[in-house]
């Protein structure tokens, strides 16, 4: 007998296993860790040295403040009322609120890096959720940044430029006005940003701190001002906008500052919306909820500043909680004081009556000029971190790629240089209420993805999700979700859609293009949660014949040469578990590491490049037949464990290598046995000897455990696209086959179709039948008749089970008289020939066998894709194991790519 190679086993080489930890998984780009040396170095040259006051409370402070607290706290008041304006100041800070306390629970989990939300949203929910909220964290930044720009050109505008009407009010005013010299200033201001911005974050934050100073001595002179400053008549800044009552000559030219009065706290108390004399459009809820939660939208401003802080997960919880805390008590002081004090038409006609109020008017202006002036820097400086970040992680590839680049320092200089272009491009906008609404929307749905991060991590219950800072429930996170949600489509139900849409463009587009990234994905934890609560709930006594289903261990031994059967398989898997095992032979003890650990990524990036759902379970014995018995002992888990085993057949059949590089056939000629001329991460072409003796007692432990059994034989060559689309000069005509012979062609005196085995066997045609690709495919069902037997009774009969059993197939009758009459002379001529076959199957000779084997073929007219035999048991005496081999040999020599199967248990039903 040939010398036989099975298909059952195979063994990475040492320099294979090393290359699998120095490559990445077939299809798969290298990786950029964020951590690793090379992308660490810019980081390093420049020390983290801002503190929690310095980084953290005084960015987000003047951030939140900037354009509500001195430009439309009264624009506020007087659309809405006070009622409605504290009722706005509530539902904004309940929102904020609510994702602060997720913004800490993530920012205290671990140790954060440059980039603040975006990173801790990609971290925790994986690169999808993580670039594409970035991305439009970046965009809010961007706009934001913009929104400031336009509110300090208004602020200066107000002061200095000339009215529209060409009236001069005081000498200073010398600027001229329109839109073309406010897109001016605006740039002017924007480049101030810009060259503040590529200095770098320290000179930004020692900035900010003689602006905070500033700030807060302002804020003081406000409040000192509604108790000093008595009460007086202030001439309101001309419009051009036409009264909304269509009647008189217009806005009214001046208004009063009354001092606290009764009379004036009740005319302002309700709620009284009219047209903004900036814009032209009148005003609603949503609208003035728009521009008021931009004083909201600065919680972020410190978490930006997380690759600039000296402990971030310090920093940030307590530096954004104290400036929320003191922005909201400023908030509803100034509403209050405001509505006491000032009539409806001054709050609702002069944005910059603060100044007006004043005990010195350039102290307001100067408040004005400075926060504005800081929150577009913290806004275009969060942008270019959060830019950089996401060029860093290389989720974009090549578009972002520029955006890595840093200067000496560290400071992302081209990170900066692009946020402020689109910053320019914003500025066309030309008014601030025009923007406010896409600012507002982006940033609520910034901090929704946040509360998402966290609520997903809370509900995975992963137990390295462990924050120091413990005050948030995953109540807390729904109810930020769902208010974040709520006013995003309140404020502009368009703009809500659109936004949503192109993020969740941008997620499909990272996940398919982006390379797999060492973050840890939040999904995975959530499936692992659910998959073990439903594995529990899957009790395997209530199985049911009407829901089986098959769930394969496919055994491979050598994963390169069993692609055409692994593709296979994975089509009649029939959504059921789906496992390629393989055996290593070895013994742990005498070895220093299990070696099956460093090729498990080569298995995983085969499956991945196979595009099959299948997965992996290798294991290390003595032996292949021990082995693959612990792979059926152990692989699965709960309900879900195999109930079919698949092996290759036992023949001669050299291995072809299927996953050889084309580049290198061309250029130069490659030993397939050679690994160091092959692909990366994938395993080598290895085999060796296995002894039949072995191979069918593998079969029969697998029947003895109850398990399907299927030999897999001519699939070396299999090509699954080349076989479902045959060239259409073939006979046939292009159409495609599936042969089943559902009797045991071992024992011709028994032609039972109905036996478990045969229904086990038509199952499984009838399943690859199902699958879409195979759904064009033909079943030809073989019916074996002999002599004295009704051939169409038989045929009407066995139609009638198909139809019960809601199979298509076309049944062809075959005469057995022949096969039948060559047994019986076997039986006569050869009495000696007993001794050396199976027990239960029939003296057979090899003549038989090949004329069995000829009647096949003869009836495969056109030849058929793959074709169904039966398997018959082997024998009870494992020293006929090698004839029983001998005669599965026989009965399928060149029938092309063939499945032997053999069911143990009832699969099918005729019952509803």
């Amino acid at each position: 007998m040939t010398e036989r190679t099975p298909l059952l086993h195979y063994r990475l080489s040492t320099s294979v296993n090393e290359s699998d930890q120095r490559s990445p998984p077939v299809g798969q780009a290298p990786e950029q860790h964020p951590g690793s040396p090379r992308q660490r170095s810019a980081h390093q040259r420049q020390p983290k040295k801002l503190s929690t006051f310095f980084g953290v409370v005084i960015p987000t402070l003047l951030s939140m403040f900037s354009v509500v607290v001195f430009l439309r706290i009264g624009f506020v008041v007087g659309q809405s009322g006070l009622y409605q304006a504290i009722a706005m100041f509530l539902v904004a800070y309940f929102i904020i609120c609510m994702t602060v306390l997720s913004v800490c629970a993530i920012s205290t989990n671990g140790a954060l890096d440059a980039g603040g939300a975006y990173y801790m949203i990609s971290r925790a929910l994986g690169p999808e959720f993580g670039g594409s909220i970035g991305i439009m964290f970046f965009f809010a930044n961007v706009c934001g940044s913009a929104l400031y720009v336009l509110g300090l050109v208004e602020a200066i505008v107000a002061t200095f430029g000339v009215a529209e009407d060409g009236t001069v009010g005081s000498p200073h005013q010398v600027l001229p006005s329109g839109y073309w010299w406010s897109l001016l200033y605006a740039t002017a201001i924007a480049l101030l940003c810009l060259l503040v911005c590529l200095v770098g974050a320290h000179i930004y934050a020692k900035a900010t701190f003689i602006i905070f100073l500033l700030v807060m001595f302002v804020l003081c002179t406000i409040f000192i001002s509604f108790f000093a400053v008595r009460p007086r008549t202030i001439i309101l800044p001309s419009s051009s906008t036409p009264n909304p009552n269509g009647t008189g000559p217009g806005f009214p030219t001046s208004a009063n500052f009354t001092g606290f009065k009764l009379d004036t706290l009740l005319g302002n108390l309700g709620a009284d919306y009219t047209v903004d004399y900036t814009t032209g459009t009148m005003m609603t809820f949503a609208t003035v909820f728009a521009v008021m939660f931009n004083g909201c939208t600065g919680i972020m401003a410190g978490s930006n500043m997380s690759g600039d802080l000296k402990n971030p997960s310090y920093s940030i919880p307590r530096g954004t909680i104290t400036a929320v805390i003191f922005t909201f008590i400023i908030y509803n002081l100034l509403s209050v004081l405001v509505a006491c004090s000032c009539d409806r038409v001054l709050l609702q006609r002069d944005y910059s009556f603060l100044r007006d109020i004043n005990i010195w008017k350039p102290f307001v202006t100067i408040g004005v000029y400075s926060s504005t002036l800081s929150a577009a820097m913290s806004n275009l400086i969060g942008a270019s971190r959060i830019l950089y970040a996401l060029a860093r992680d290389d989720l974009f590839g090549k578009v972002l790629s520029p955006a890595k680049k840093t200067s000496h320092s560290g400071n992302p200089w081209v990170s900066v240089l692009i946020s402020w272009f689109l910053v320019q491009l914003v500025l066309f906008s030309g008014k601030l209420n025009t923007i406010a609404s896409i600012v507002t929307i982006f940033f609520l749905l910034v901090y929704a993805a946040v509360d998402l991060a966290c609520l997903a991590l809370e509900w995975a219950s992963a137990p390295n999700f462990r924050p120091t800072f413990r005050y948030f429930t995953w109540h807390t996170c729904v109810l930020g979700i769902v208010g974040c949600a709520v006013m995003m489509f309140l404020i502009n139900a368009i703009y809500a859609s659109a936004s949503i849409a192109f993020m969740l463009l941008l997620l499909l587009l990272i996940h398919y293009l982006s390379p797999t990234s060492s973050w840890g994905y939040i999904s995975q934890a959530l499936i692992f949660h659910q998959v073990r609560k439903y594995l529990l709930m899957l009790d395997v006594r209530k199985d049911h014949v009407k829901f089986w289903r098959p769930q394969v261990l496919l055994m491979v031994s050598n994963p390169r040469s069993s692609v055409g059967l692994i593709t296979f398989i994975n089509d009649i898997k029939k959504s059921g578990l789906y496992v390629l095992g393989h055996v290593q032979l070895g013994d742990l003890n005498t070895l220093p590491s299990d070696p099956l650990q460093s090729q498990y990524d080569s298995w995983l990036s085969l499956v991945d490049h196979l595009n099959i759902k299948a997965f992996v379970n290798l294991t290390l014995a003595d032996s292949v037949r021990h082995g693959v018995q612990h792979l059926l002992f152990i692989s699965g888990l709960g309900g879900m464990r195999p109930n079919t085993l698949v092996l290759g057949f036992y023949d001669d059949c050299l291995p072809n290598d299927k996953l050889v590089d084309p580049s290198l056939s061309t250029s130069q000629s490659t030993d397939p046995s050679d690994p160091s001329q092959e692909p990366e991460q994938q395993p080598p072409l290895f085999h060796f000897v296995l002894g039949p003796q072995e191979y069918v007692a593998i079969i029969a432990d697998a029947m003895k455990m109850l398990k399907n059994v299927v030999l897999a034989r001519y699939f070396n060559n299999f090509d699954r696209a080349q076989v479902l689309s045959p060239p259409s000069s073939s006979p046939g005509k292009g159409a495609v086959y599936v042969d089943v012979w559902p009797v045991n062609l071992l024992r011709p005196d028994s032609c039972s179709y109905v036996d478990t085995c045969s229904l086990f066997l038509l199952q499984l045609a009838c399943i690859l039948n199902m699958v879409r690709a195979w759904r064009k495919a033909t079943l030809r069902l073989f019916l074996c008749v002999e002599e004295g037997r009704s051939v169409r009774g038989s045929e009407e009969k066995l139609g009638q089970l198909l139809k019960e059993l809601r199979i298509k197939a076309r049944i062809y009758p075959v005469p057995w008289d022949q096969q039948k009459l060559r047994t019986d002379e076997d039986e006569e001529n050869d009495d000696d020939y007993v001794n050396s076959f199976p027990s239960n199957t029939m003296r057979l000779s090899d003549d038989y066998l090949s004329a069995v084997n000829k009647l096949i073929l003869d009836q495969a007219r056109p030849p058929p894709a793959v074709r169904f035999l039966y398997l018959p048991r082997p024998p009870a005496d494992t020293r006929r194991y090698a004839a029983y081999l001998h005669q599965l040999e026989l009965l399928t020599q060149d029938l092309g790519p063939t499945l032997l199967i053999h069911g143990v248990t009832p699969v099918i039903t005729t019952d509803l």
